[in-house]
């Protein structure tokens, strides 16, 4: 109403007739313009700030709806558990244990149990479980629920039977459930749910804790990625990040993170390219013996690839039937762990390379060989680092069933 009562004053101004003639019009011509684009702005501003403020409070009402549907009943969970009982006791890591529990409608749980020197708080928890409850993909454990009452702080998940992927890789009897097939699968299963951290999830998250412990098998031996306690969360286009808190396990850190503390997506890949070999040889990164020689497995990797006997690398157990197939993950294992990180593919082009053999791979140049903690000499920074999983200065290694036992997402959120 203001805006059409401005503009018919100055037309009638323009139009009128006084004394001063054309100075008079030019004068206004020039000042109820002003007035009237003042006037425009400030109620485009108020409208804009009055529907973010309704977004807000919308988005506010889903994420209370969200948080009531994951909640679960202390007694439900206790029920479920038998109470925390040592039988049901799963595994127990840096932030608490972990428990199989039964639900009343048949369903098995695995319940984390935060410790009460956790460091969380309940909002801060509570914000946490929402964002993870987001992330929805079936090659990443599944978080349900939570429950918040008192001191307990608990996190429910979906119970996988299989172990971990270490479980049955490094172990000279168990591995051979995993032929190739298998081994292929667990490979592009583990691409899939890292391509969907980086970049196909409403949000973009640098898991920087990929291993083969933190890699979860249901009873398809489907692969699922677990333990967010290291992930962070980036900004869409953010490309990288540095911290002075360097935290992860030697032999899968990237050079660029183990020295200056930076961490992206490439150190993600980095990870994964060490997990392929892994699963390709079925020897740990670190004290791969060859004859009389020791060493770790991507100089292994390289050496074998230099020197045309590749073939080396592939685990004894399985068959020769699938060799080429086992050569080209040897090699595009090789380009994840280039020293260079701008070398290194994206989860993207990796995924491509994983399901087409017709796509001709790079040359693969100098991986950034396995740092042994004991000889490396690090920069000033605050280091959490063994040859297990740490992420505070106690020294804790995970069992092989351990995996959801440090599955915390304290450090889920930038800063």
């Amino acid at each position: 109403m203001e805006y059409f009562l401005l503009c018919w004053v100055y037309f009638f101004l323009i139009y009128s007739y006084d004394e001063k003639g054309n100075s008079l019009r030019t004068t206004i011509a020039i000042i109820v313009p002003t007035v009237l684009v003042v006037v425009a702005l400030l109620i485009f501003i108020s409208i804009y700030f009055r529907r973010r403020k309704l977004a807000r409070k919308n988005l506010l009402a889903d994420e209370i709806e969200l948080a009531e549907s994951l909640q679960f009943n202390l007694d439900t969970i206790k029920v479920a558990t038998n109470n925390f009982s040592d039988s049901n006791k799963l595994g127990e890591g840096g932030f608490g244990a972990v428990y199989q529990g039964r639900l009343s409608n048949g369903q098995v749980i695995a319940v984390k149990r935060l410790s009460s020197d956790s460091g969380q708080g309940g909002v801060e928890f509570k914000n946490e479980v929402l964002l993870l409850a987001k992330l929805q993909h079936r090659n990443l454990v599944r978080l349900l629920g939570f429950s918040l009452e008192g001191k307990e702080k608990l996190l429910v998940y979906e119970f996988v039977p299989n172990k971990s992927l270490d479980y049955f890789i490094f172990d000279p009897t168990k591995k051979a459930r995993l032929d190739w097939d298998r081994r292929y699968k667990i490979i592009r299963g583990i691409a899939r749910g890292l391509l969907y951290l980086h970049e196909d999830s409403r949000l973009r998250i640098i898991h920087r804790d990929l291993k083969a412990s933190n890699v979860l098998l249901d009873e398809e031996m489907i692969p699922k990625i677990s333990d967010f306690g290291m992930a962070r969360l980036i900004v869409a286009g953010q490309t990288q990040e540095n911290t002075s808190r360097v935290v992860g396990t030697y032999g899968y850190m990237a050079p660029e993170y183990i020295m200056h503390g930076q961490f992206s997506i490439k150190s993600d890949v980095f990870s994964f390219g060490v997990l392929v070999l892994e699963i390709v040889s079925g020897q740990k990164n670190h004290g791969i013996r060859h004859g009389e020689n020791v060493e770790d497995l991507l100089n292994f990797a390289w050496r074998s690839w230099q020197e045309g006997t590749v073939t080396n690398i592939i685990d004894p157990i399985l068959n020769n039937s699938s060799q080429n197939e086992m050569i080209r993950c040897t090699h595009i294992g090789l380009l994840c762990v280039q020293e260079n990180l701008a070398n290194r593919p994206t989860m993207a082009n990796v995924a491509l390379m994983l399901n087409s053999c017709s796509i001709t791979l790079p040359v693969p140049t100098k991986p950034a060989f396995f740092m042994d903690s004991a000889t490396t000499s690090l920069p000033n920074m605050s280091w959490e680092v063994n040859s297990g999983t740490t992420r505070s200065n106690q020294s804790t290694t995970k069992s092989a069933h351990d995996s959801l036992s440090e599955a915390s997402i304290s450090e889920l959120y930038p800063r």
